[in-house]
């Protein structure tokens, strides 16, 4: 193990706590089997006690997925134990991440429990756990700000009572490199029985040094797994970038000497579908995934890049998954030609209907949209799997009108629990029109905090793409809508917003 780095990829667990990036059974799913063509080694598929969905999503992935481990968070107790168990039941390598808080602030704060109090609970999960599987990984939340002696003595306890991987996570995204990656070196050192567990790190984004901070843990420390979501996305700042980490440690493979079983060349349909799924966009100067990532515009630079292409680039764009050549499918493309797109971007529909739904909507946007892209193609199934669930409201035809001089005006046609209502109303513009005629029929009492635009390619002919966030009673939702005309993307948007506000379950909220 000295020379290969684990990637522990927990986009479907932590990712998701980011306000309004919930994601479906079936959005999970199809993440995680990109993650699987990315070869990741273990994928926290979620956090199966919080909810019955987080259950029903993490034994979904256990029973699909094959190449990876797939992993289930839990606290330290029986109950969230035994429910992550059952629901990794159809795995072919399951693993259950229990956690408890360490800091003195956690314990008698949040816990109310004395340091004696969080050591027992600590033993006694890890022993409860390894009696239903043979991989346990251990975290003390909120390690790094921790009393050494006491996390010490807590480490070297869950490791004699079976343990196979302790994670320090910096919670709150509070260390720096250098003392982090001491940090990990001196627990590996001071704890007699450290060799007998794999030492993962798992970094947040507060100060902007999450990826820094992992990196001095695997390099300063000794860790050997990194916990890591794409595009960063997480809680807050956000986790410890996989795309970065992973590009770091090949790019520099000088450095660091460590080998990893990632294929690079699925980082950025990765990275599209997750920002497509949760409409989390990734910004332009986003490393490795962002539009800009490759792009020269000074002279200098690109002169010397047409000249020998290492003068300003130190990665190829195509080995991450950038392709020059972006248009794929048309308007005369067949039913084949677009399963086969298809599966080459990791999407597996689970029934012929599905497919067949897919391909009709794919012909009816190629009527309108000369050149289909993969992105496209991402958005079009993304909002097909949102229709496949039933919701509440569905979007069906739209007509406004905007003059200079004039109040925008519209009307919406959409359906409520299957039967067509009619919303018409005045707005500051045409999209503040069309959402407060939706609103004059629903009046959920939402308060909008995000609505954000985004074209899906880079065209005046691109589909837009818009995301709305919501916030009702103490719920924050996204909602995601795409469309060639900005106007239908929005309202589809917020009705797919408002479809998530109708939606019942309670989620137990986790850190790590």
């Amino acid at each position: 193990m000295a020379d290969k780095l684990i990637i522990f990829d927990t986009t479907l667990r932590d990712g998701e706590q980011s306000p309004g990036a919930s994601m479906t059974r079936d959005e999970k799913l199809r993440i995680a089997r990109q993650l699987e063509r990315l070869r990741v080694d273990v994928i926290e598929a979620g956090f199966a006690a919080s909810s019955n969905g987080d259950f029903e999503a993490v034994q979904a992935i256990a029973n699909a997925i094959k190449d990876s481990t797939i992993c289930s968070l839990s606290r330290a107790n029986d109950r969230d134990i035994s429910r992550a168990a059952e629901a990794l039941k159809g795995a072919n390598s399951g693993r259950i991440h229990t956690f408890i808080a360490t800091s003195p602030l956690h314990m008698e704060k949040k816990l109310r429990m004395t340091p004696d109090q969080v050591l027992e609970q600590a033993k006694q999960s890890v022993r409860f756990a390894r009696n239903l599987v043979a991989d346990v990984e251990f975290s003390p939340e909120d390690g790094y700000r921790s009393d050494m002696d006491f996390l010490c003595q807590v480490l070297e306890a869950v490791i004699a009572e079976g343990a196979t991987t302790i994670n320090v996570p910096d919670t709150v995204g509070y260390a720096v490199p250098e003392l982090y990656g001491q940090f990990i070196k001196t627990l590996r050192e001071r704890i007699p029985n450290s060799d007998k567990a794999i030492w993962s790190v798992h970094c947040h984004n507060d100060l902007g040094m999450a990826v820094a901070n992992s990196l001095a843990g695997v390099k300063l420390g000794g860790a050997r797994q990194v916990e890591c979501t794409i595009n960063g996305l997480g809680e807050r700042a956000g986790n410890c970038s996989l795309e970065e980490i992973v590009m770091a440690i090949k790019t520099r493979k000088d450095y660091f000497g460590l080998e990893m079983n990632i294929d690079p060349i699925h980082i950025v349909a990765a990275s599209r579908m997750v920002s497509q799924t949760t409409g989390f966009v990734v910004q332009p100067n986003k490393a490795v995934v962002g539009a800009n990532a490759f792009a020269h515009a000074s002279g200098i630079h690109q002169d010397g890049v047409l000249k020998a292409r290492d003068t300003y680039e130190i990665m190829r764009a195509e080995d991450v998954g950038w392709s020059a050549n972006k248009i794929v499918l048309g308007k005369l493309s067949g039913r084949n030609a677009f399963k086969q797109r298809l599966q080459e971007l990791g999407v597996l529909l689970e029934s012929e209907s599905e497919l067949n739904a897919a391909f009709t909507r794919f012909k009816e946007l190629a009527d309108r949209k000369s050149e289909i892209f993969d992105e496209d193609i991402l958005a079009l199934v993304s909002e097909e799997s949102v229709t496949q669930d039933k919701e509440q409201y569905a979007f069906v035809s739209l007509s406004q009108h905007s003059e200079t001089g004039e109040r925008p005006s519209a009307a919406i046609v959409f359906t409520v629990s299957g039967k067509e209502v009619q919303g018409k109303s005045e707005g500051n513009g045409p999209v503040d029109a069309s959402l407060k005629a939706i609103e004059s029929i629903v009046e959920s009492g939402a308060e909008m905090v995000l609505y954000s635009v985004n074209a899906i390619s880079g065209s005046t002919e691109s589909q837009g793409e818009v995301t709305v966030r919501l916030q009702n009673s103490g719920r924050v939702v996204n909602g995601v809508g795409s469309d060639p005309d900005i106007i239908v993307a929005s309202a589809k948007a917020y009705l797919s917003a408002l479809n998530k506000l109708q939606s019942k379950a309670e989620r137990v909220a986790a850190q790590g």
